[in-house]
């Protein structure tokens, strides 16, 4: 959709956070560690749904937009090694939840967690499988690179019982590649897909990114055209986050060789209407899915959830993170791991846990979230449901949300009889929105990306 550039610009260039949590990240603090983390795993219900997020955090080259926990390396010992640590981990996170609780969700990502050998995919599995009760049907997915990705390793993901894959690919156009140093052809990618296919590894999600340097509409276009070839079920376009005083490696990519947030906006909509006509169904701000995947019946049918992988169908008791950096959800607050891979390895060898830092669930924390989510997953706002749950306490949002109605001139939402909906010009512009909800933006309001 079409917008005049100054409402583009006044909205855009606001950085907000993506809200794949609330509180976000920037808020944890170190009053939050192991000793909390273990009372809030023991304290789990006894028959709670458990999904379990293992990060590893190394790539053999460096992708310079990558926002990622990662390190670099052409050795693997430093990859065996953290191996050892992650799987004591999951003895101990395994040993303090209930007897009775159970694996719903089981989810790889990185860095490259498919930097892993064979064996060494299996050992892991393995571990995971006779430390936790798997629930039956439980998914597991994997986050792949399939550039120089083996059969071998493909061959023994399927064998642990692999149900989706996610390919990364950004941007298939040449110039844009070398410009982000990620060249990936289509044939080595269409070549892992099909392997993957041929174990009957029935669901395929795919990673692309907007924004980047060099990148045009006509050459995005071409991109998603060559990703829809590949006939995945769910397509992630991310807008891509020039966080430079985070991500050192990021100044490797000039910022004026990056599209402006007026042409950020509209790769985002040509993207959506491209996709809308080739089958696929708008989810929240950058997800689209195949009208029959059960993303996009969870989003029609307001089941729809968001965490830290984004957005998912995942109705997990506690949402587990292990690994360096890895985060995870818990009834009693969000909890994160120590970033940096030796101090992992020395925490894990000291105490079996590695958390550093996390932030407890206030009341307050917990009724925000919820509206938060509901926003970036419904894009709606309903105060009689909401005000029904938590009572009084509601009534300073419901507040926020009548000054949001009053004071739109752009569009960007419409009253309804308990609140409001987002239109369909106001959807890029979701974290803007959600944003009016967060109590902590204001104390720590610059270290987020782009609005766009």
């Amino acid at each position: 959709m079409s917008l005049p550039p100054d409402i583009i610009l006044r909205h855009a260039q606001k950085p907000v956070p993506r809200y794949t949590s609330y509180p976000t990240a920037p808020h944890f603090h170190a009053g939050v560690g192991t000793n909390a983390y273990r009372e809030w795993l023991q304290e789990l219900p006894r028959d709670a749904s458990l999904s379990l997020y293992l990060h590893v955090p190394f790539c053999d080259t460096l992708c310079w937009f990558c926002g990622c926990h990662t390190k670099i390396t052409q050795r693997y010992a430093p990859v065996a090694e953290y191996l050892s640590a992650l799987m004591r981990e999951v003895e101990t996170v395994a040993a303090l939840v209930p007897a009775g609780a159970r694996v719903t969700q089981i989810h790889w990502g990185g860095g490259s967690p498919t930097i892993l050998s064979a064996d060494d995919t299996r050992r892991l599995m393995e571990r995971i499988a006779s430390r936790f009760r798997l629930a039956d049907g439980h998914e597991f997915a994997v986050e792949v690179d399939p550039r120089g990705m083996d059969n071998e390793r493909i061959d023994a993901l399927a064998e642990c019982g692999l149900t989706r894959v996610s390919i990364g690919v950004q941007d298939f156009d040449p110039e844009v590649q070398k410009a982000i140093n990620r060249v990936q052809t289509v044939e080595e990618t269409r070549r892992v897909v099909d392997r993957f296919r041929d174990h009957g590894v029935g669901s395929l999600n795919i990673d692309a990114i907007y924004g980047l340097p060099g990148q045009h509409g006509p050459q995005l276009k071409r991109t998603l055209e060559e990703v829809t070839r590949l006939e995945p079920d769910r397509i992630a376009l991310f807008g891509y986050a020039h966080v430079p005083w985070m991500k050192r490696h990021q100044s490797m990519i000039p910022t004026e060789a990056l599209p402006g947030v007026v042409e950020r906006h509209a790769q985002a909509e040509m993207a959506a209407y491209w996709l809308g006509l080739d089958g696929y169904e708008r989810v929240g701000i950058d997800h689209f899915a195949r009208s029959e995947d059960v993303l996009a019946a969870a989003a029609r049918e307001g089941r729809l959830q968001r965490n830290f992988q984004g957005y998912t169908v995942d109705p997990s008791d506690a949402l587990i993170g292990l690994g360096a950096s890895a985060i995870g959800k818990l009834p009693g607050g969000h909890v994160q791991n120590e970033p940096a891979i030796a101090g992992y390895q020395r925490a894990i060898a000291e105490q079996g846990l590695a958390a550093v830092r996390g932030i407890a669930f206030s009341a307050e924390d917990r009724m925000r979230g919820e509206v938060i989510e509901r926003l970036m997953c419904d894009l709606a706002f309903d105060a009689e449901a909401l005000g029904q749950r938590f009572g009084e306490a509601f009534a300073p949002l419901a507040d926020s949300a009548r000054a949001i109605i009053a004071d739109d001139e752009d569009g960007f939402v419409e009253p309804t009889p308990h609140g409001f909906a987002v239109t369909d010009r106001g959807r890029p512009f979701l974290r803007a929105i959600a944003a009016h909800f967060d109590a902590y933006l204001a104390t720590r309001p610059n270290g987020h990306s782009l609005a766009v």
